[in-house]
């Protein structure tokens, strides 16, 4: 297990890099990250975690100077390379970022300016120039609609890969938060969920450089289910709320039936109501429990 930076967390920003075989653009993000922090005064350090690379990509991050550089021996996947890099950032603040170009690195100074009434600062994916897939445009909306609901606010993106947001309060959901790609999306459903005050700023979304690690069928299922679980983790009684009218529905039209036409209440009446009262009780008692933890 990697054990977690206990240095004074001084006010300032931890930028942390995931990378997997960027050859192409990781050195001139990096580069443009530096410059920008540097001209804006803003303290700072950058971590590159190198999530077990095939290319270039660790030989050219170790030519750069003032730099810390963590590495994985193989690839463990987005999110625990995320993982690494928050366990040993230094400053309050940690900024997360891709490194294949996509993100315009000049605006975080202009998300790290919230931080005084924020606990999470997302670079949202809705500016005028922003390069998306349909292909992965359109689950995107359904997901959004999902989060949208159980999180009973306005998601304007839900995933976005640059955000900025407090170390000591991210800590606290890292055990939950899945290895993969999925990482954006659980932690933006914790602090909405859980009440951090999440802001939400317009930028831009430039064509990446290079090949895009994500695989459209295969992690857009697994979206779908991760996301369904965090709900259940953090909202349990409104994800399983149609689940319990549905089945209190089927079991109204079965117990009409059986007392106007067959003038007896048959097993498939008396499952549908068992299996409603399971679900009440259930969702009822994860709500409990999801209460009580928060107060804790």
């Amino acid at each position: 297990m990697t054990k977690i930076s206990e240095s004074p967390q001084k006010d300032g920003l931890s930028v942390v890099l995931p990378v997997y075989n960027e050859e192409i653009a990781v050195s001139e993000t990096i580069l443009a990250l530096r410059s920008v922090l540097r001209n804006q005064n803003i303290a700072h350090e950058i971590l590159v975690v190198d999530d077990g690379s095939t290319d270039k990509t660790l030989r050219l991050v170790t030519e750069i100077p003032g730099i810390t550089i963590l590495r994985h021996t193989k690839n463990r996947g987005y999110g625990e390379a995320l993982k690494t890099g928050i366990r040993q950032a230094s400053f309050a603040w940690v900024c997360i970022i891709d490194a294949d170009g996509t993100y315009p690195v000049e605006v975080i100074p202009r998300l790290f300016a919230h931080r005084s009434d924020s606990d999470m600062v997302v670079g949202a994916r809705v500016g005028e120039n922003v390069n998306y897939s349909v292909l992965r445009a359109i689950p995107k909306f359904f997901l959004r609609l999902y989060v949208n609901w159980v999180t009973q606010e306005a998601v304007p993106d839900f995933n976005s890969g640059l955000r900025i947001f407090r170390r000591q309060l991210i800590l606290r959901y890292l055990p939950i938060f899945p290895s993969g790609f999925s990482f954006t999306t659980t932690a933006t459903m914790a602090f909405l969920c859980n009440g951090h005050r999440v802001r939400f700023e317009s930028i831009e979304y430039h064509k990446r450089m290079g090949r895009s690690k994500i695989r459209p069928i295969a992690d857009t299922s697994r979206f779908f289910r991760l996301v369904a679980m965090t709900g259940l983790y953090f909202a349990p009684l409104r994800v399983l709320s149609p689940l319990i009218a549905v089945t209190l529905v089927a079991f109204l039209v079965s117990a009409f039936y059986d007392v106007l036409v067959t003038q007896n209440l048959g097993d498939k009446t008396v499952l549908l109501l068992t299996l409603c009262l399971n679900m009440t009780i259930l969702a009822a008692l994860a709500d409990m429990i999801l209460k009580l933890r928060q107060i804790e």
